[in-house]
């Protein structure tokens, strides 16, 4: 059985990760990896000597694809299409009726919040990927609460298997930077938020938040990792709040593995997520965190042994959990919490584990 994954290709973060982890553990001659515009994701896959194949697409949803893609899937002996991302959930149902094999979805967002800030050609999108998600054969949910929505769009439960992100604890990565490598110094509380640049991750609502923790912590500094859209609007914002001098914006970063064991928090402030591989990544390097109790975050955090759930809307919980972490660091607790997290994500979430039950979806609907 030969599985052909599809992603627009276009993928920088979380979403990136998830997939490389997944094909990175599976047997290099069961699949293969499809993208419709090369970029960092293509990079990351040859470098991993992953097979790729490029459906290239003048513009975003260039129909036009559907033919080369049904071409390659009858000659490649193609036995399960899986998709990841709303391009290319979209494509597939639009081909939909060509396809006589099973079509798997992974729903990596809540699909209730796509698009985002989008206007109007942004709710288009969010309703044909609605749809598309409805005609599936089976979806992978990444949280439980992902399940539960998928079940408010009518879909079959039999037809929708939840599975938790999983991370490889015992990869190796490069040495760490120290802090005074990135400009920072010994004596700072370094807060790191690794996100895009996206409303959806509710920086606004972080920046906010941070204003009542700069008060009261003037060594406190909020380290910005990622780019994209609102980066322009968050930099006035951070003027207007007078903490542009605490906030520093990194921008994309291809080394977030060197970058996180300097820190001494990870903050997630998002309305929504699915199961946070930064979050998994901050627990790799022992790293405490605080985030928003979205998604199936609470199963990585079940107390306050391993770190802050606050809500989604409250900037002050979220101050008032940064003001505790640094009571924590000062006490010389902060590092225990994130050994404990350590140990508990590594027992739990291991991308093995994630790649097997991938594989049990295959072989029931195969």
């Amino acid at each position: 059985m030969k599985v052909l994954h599809l992603n627009a290709g276009n993928e920088t973060g979380g979403g990136m990760f998830h997939i490389l982890s997944l094909l990175n553990k599976l047997d290099r001659e069961t699949f293969v990896l499809g993208v419709f515009e090369e970029g960092e994701m293509i990079r990351r896959a040859r470098e991993l000597g992953i097979r790729t194949v490029v459906f290239r697409q003048t513009r975003q949803l260039d129909l036009r694809v559907m033919k080369k893609l049904k071409h390659y899937i009858k000659e490649e002996n193609i036995g399960i299409v899986h998709t990841h991302g709303p391009r290319a959930n979209v494509l597939v149902h639009a081909m939909k009726h060509w396809l006589d094999i099973p079509w798997v979805v992974t729903v990596h967002s809540d699909p209730r919040d796509d698009f985002m800030g989008k206007g109007w050609k942004g709710n288009v999108m969010r309703q044909l990927q609605q749809r598309a998600i409805r005609s599936a054969d089976h979806c992978i949910a990444i949280s439980e609460r992902f399940k539960k929505v998928l079940l408010d769009f009518s879909i079959p439960g039999e037809k929708i298997t939840t599975i938790l992100n999983g991370l490889d604890f015992d990869d190796q990565v490069e040495r760490p930077y120290t802090r005074e490598e990135l400009g920072f110094q010994e004596a700072d509380f370094l807060v790191v938020m690794v996100a895009r640049l996206e409303q959806v991750k509710q920086h606004a609502l972080a920046f906010a938040a941070f204003r009542e923790v700069h008060k009261n912590c003037p060594g406190c500094k909020l380290v910005l990792v990622g780019d994209g859209p609102e980066r322009n609007n968050l930099q006035k914002l951070a003027k207007e709040l007078n903490i542009q001098s605490a906030v520093y914006f990194l921008g994309h970063r291809n080394d977030v593995d060197r970058i996180l064991p300097m820190m001494d928090v990870e903050l997630l402030t998002s309305k929504s997520e699915s199961f946070p591989l930064v979050l998994l990544e901050a627990a790799r390097a022992e790293v405490p965190v605080i985030s928003t109790d979205v998604g199936g975050v609470k199963r990585l955090v079940p107390s306050k042994k391993y770190g802050w759930l606050v809500q989604p809307s409250s900037r002050t919980s979220i101050a008032e959990a940064i003001l505790e972490a640094v009571e924590q660091k000062k006490e010389g607790q902060l590092k225990h919490i994130g050994a404990a997290l350590q140990k508990y994500a590594a027992a739990n979430f291991s991308i093995d584990q994630f790649a097997s039950q991938v594989q049990s979806v295959y072989k029931k609907l195969h």
